[in-house]
């Protein structure tokens, strides 16, 4: 560990900021390769004429720094670390960067199931780092949580995150497209849950760099419409889904009214559109008869 005067620290972060770039960001930077939390610098503003232990050099830090701002590569990846909810998870460019409006979907969970000690069996298609399925594990800790994904690297992310996260064995991983992986699964399943790529073609074309650039284009291109993957979902999801099971899907701000329409022609009542903290219909819900 190396140590530096709080005074030095706050003017060398003040001039990095001066830069460019965002507070979310430096905030990841100095948590993961500094090792100074959020919470570690608000205590060190209080004490400005304090000591303050690095795990990396301020050169180092900056030349981390330096790199995201001119090539726009999200500093998650190359940190190697994000936040997601409670947790701390592994990423690299071949995870989506598992988004703060994503976190979402595992208080929906919440509302359906509202007691954790259920013995609940869930699936999600398309886990990425895992994110969703360790958080469900996690609180749900006597329910049977499959995770699937169609890229074996990716699912070894996935369970390094698991590991890393928890001591509990109640969280499998599957490898494949979608469903195809969980026939043995069929008529069981309580929950099912997924964040597909749903970007329409057009959109993709237009995104920011950062993300086109740097994130999978697998995990973000939906097709020429976007839904090409949520279509597959819904129409698989009554072979797999108990009566009364319920399917959860993150979609784009604009699609909310068409996922409600295929889930109602694959015989879904429940429907709702429900809003993310922006007031965008950001996830389409439904149960299965």
């Amino acid at each position: 560990m190396l140590s530096i005067s709080v005074k030095e620290f706050l003017f060398w972060k003040k001039k990095q900021l001066l830069k460019g770039g965002d507070q979310e960001s430096f905030a990841v930077l100095l948590d993961c390769i500094g090792g100074i939390s959020t919470s570690d610098l608000n205590l060190i503003i209080l004490n400005s004429e304090g000591k303050l232990l690095l795990k990396k050099n301020l050169d180092f830090l900056e030349s981390i720094w330096n790199e995201h701002l001119l090539k726009s590569c999200p500093i998650q990846y190359l940190c190697g670390i994000t936040f997601w909810r409670d947790l701390k998870l592994k990423v690299t460019n071949k995870v989506l960067i598992p988004r703060s409006e994503t976190e979402l979907i595992v208080d929906i969970v919440f509302n359906i199931f509202r007691k954790k000690s259920e013995k609940l069996f869930f699936a999600e298609l398309g886990t990425g780092s895992g994110a969703i399925s360790i958080a469900l594990a996690l609180a749900y800790p006597f329910s049977e949580v499959v995770a699937t994904d169609v890229d074996q690297d990716v699912l070894e992310i996935a369970t390094k995150n698991y590991i890393n996260s928890s001591k509990q064995s109640n969280l499998k991983f599957y490898c494949g497209n979608w469903w195809s992986p969980l026939e043995s699964f069929k008529g069981k399943l309580d929950l099912a849950i997924s964040n597909p790529p749903y970007i329409p073609k057009d959109t993709y074309e237009k995104l920011p760099k950062e993300v086109k650039n740097f994130e999978p284009k697998v995990a973000l291109l939906g097709g020429d419409d976007g839904l090409k993957h949520i279509r597959e979902i819904i129409q698989k999801a009554p072979l797999f889904l108990k009566k009364k099971g319920w399917l959860i899907l993150e979609n784009h701000f604009d699609q909310g009214e068409k996922v409600k329409q295929l889930l109602i022609k694959n015989k879904f009542t429940s429907i709702e559109i429900l809003k993310d903290l922006s007031g965008i219909g950001r996830f389409t819900i439904g149960r299965y008869k």
